[in-house]
């Protein structure tokens, strides 16, 4: 007979969340254009963020009801002092399986083999061009040789398979992807290109690009195919070098959105959790435990909200429903 607690976060929609990506901070030393305006200065006050401790104690109670994936995001989260304490403390939890990180890789250098240590067992790298000037245009900032730096110190520290996100919109230039995915592959990462959400007036100003299309192209120009095994794979469809490793993976919430598969949720710095990107459906748990919430009342009141969570974002119908950006929910 099986005794097993079965997981408790399940949404009205039978959907499993098992995800969390936690935002350990909404700063970010780069102003992408997609992502944040030159002069937002809407960040969140230091006194409203999450402590290490209290971060810790909120994945604790989403750890034991059934989240065994964590993602630590900014913002950039290496702005964060301690993250690299922070994430030890996570993956001693026995729950957590998959710890990994989201970064800018401006950094990364730095914090690689750190981040290794402490158990972080997967990275994403935000890369958009291998072009310095197109790089500099994108982030506000000469950073691609520093965000190449940080790849091979990631490599040395045992980092594989490494993950470069690119965010494509309508007019991201093919030949520049072509590019990108030429150096992926050669380098044993795996380019993930992303279609623009019309998060804020940042992601608003593009029209998104169809990656369903943009991605087969690019597959059949390489020589690749899909891949066979999607049991882990997320929200992207990904294609292979014949080997069965992942080579390119699109994600596509605009032009074939993954809702109905949707096994996520995000904690903000402020301990806000948000359900869904393109709703405002939240539960202030920050604010609610520096109340004196105990962890009772804390779960209630994330079952409360997972029961509430949306069947789907409406970015197609509403596009300019979210003025928040995205390094203010956590990427």
């Amino acid at each position: 007979m099986n005794t097993e607690r079965p997981p408790r976060l399940v949404d009205r929609f039978g959907r499993r969340i098992d995800y969390l990506r936690v935002s350990v901070t909404d700063r970010c030393d780069l102003r992408c254009q997609y992502c944040m305006p030159k002069d937002f200065k809407g960040f969140e006050e230091p006194s409203n963020w999450l402590t290490h401790d209290e971060m810790a104690r909120l994945i604790g109670l989403f750890a034991g009801l059934g989240v065994g994936k964590v993602r630590l995001t900014g913002g950039e989260p290496l702005m964060r002092r301690g993250v690299a304490e922070l994430a030890a403390r996570i993956s001693a939890m026995p729950q957590v399986r998959d710890l990994s990180l989201s970064t800018n890789g401006t950094t990364l250098a730095r914090h690689a083999a750190a981040l290794k240590a402490a158990g972080v067992g997967r990275l994403n790298v935000s890369l958009d061009s291998l072009d310095a000037a197109r790089v500099r245009e994108i982030t506000g900032r000469d950073c691609l040789q520093d965000v190449l730096a940080g790849l091979a110190a990631a490599r040395r520290a045992g980092f594989a398979p490494i993950k470069l996100n690119c965010v494509v919109h309508a007019q991201t230039p093919e030949a520049e992807l072509a590019r990108l995915l030429g150096y992926t592959l050669a380098s044993g990462f795996i380019l993930r290109l992303i279609e623009t959400m019309p998060m804020g007036s940042s992601g608003q100003q593009f029209q998104p690009a169809n990656l369903t299309l943009m991605g087969a192209r690019l597959a059949e120009r390489f020589g690749l195919v899909p891949a066979l095994d999607t049991s882990d794979s997320g929200p992207a469809r990904y294609w292979t070098a014949g080997d069965d490793l992942h080579a390119l993976g699109v994600i596509t919430p605009m032009s074939r959105h993954f809702c109905a598969t949707c096994n996520r949720v995000r904690l903000s710095v402020d301990g806000t959790l948000y359900l869904c990107l393109g709703q405002e459906n939240q539960v202030p748990l920050g604010r609610l435990m520096r109340q004196g919430a105990d962890d009772d009342e804390l779960i209630g009141h994330i079952l409360a909200g997972i029961a509430a969570k949306p069947e789907r974002h409406e970015f197609d119908t509403a596009p300019r429903r979210i003025v928040r950006f995205m390094s203010q929910t956590g990427g």
